[in-house]
């Protein structure tokens, strides 16, 4: 199994790479992990709505040309499903059994993902009804696909 995520914006903070490239280690010991990082674009100061749905629709573009046809994708947005981490093993090894040999995961930017990218999600995930920083969402994302890797 190929573990993909898709990403917007790059991590510059030391402490967040430490922790990704020990799990990237773990986790390709069992399995392949991809991690595609798209560039964020800039958020010009008292932005309008329509520059930021600009941008989320240019972030999110740059996510969908990251997916292959054959893969299964699960979006992390606020509004998707809360599930276990069982359930979310469960998800994967139902997407295993299909023959799907991909598991990609969308991060999207800081201002989110297009509903047209989210569409395109096989399931949509939420780990709460919070908001939190992308670089933190990469690093939550990479735990627990350590721990299914060990279950």
């Amino acid at each position: 199994m190929t573990f993909k995520i898709v990403c917007v914006g790059r991590i510059k903070e030391t402490y967040y790479t430490d922790m990704i490239d020990a799990y990237k280690r773990q986790i390709g010991r069992k399995h392949e992990l991809v991690i595609i990082q798209h560039e964020d674009e800039k958020i010009p100061q008292n932005a309008s709505d329509t520059i930021k749905k600009k941008i989320v629709d240019t972030e999110s573009h740059k996510c969908m040309e990251s997916i292959g046809k054959s893969e299964y994708v699960i979006a992390l947005c606020i509004n998707g499903k809360k599930c276990t981490t069982e359930l979310l093993r469960e998800k994967i090894r139902q997407a295993e059994d299909r023959g799907i040999t991909t598991v990609t995961f969308l991060i999207g930017g800081s201002l989110g993902m297009s509903d047209e990218l989210i569409r395109k999600a096989d399931f949509k995930l939420s780990y709460s009804n919070m908001t939190f920083p992308h670089q933190l969402m990469r690093v939550m994302l990479l735990d627990q696909l350590q721990i299914i890797c060990d279950m």
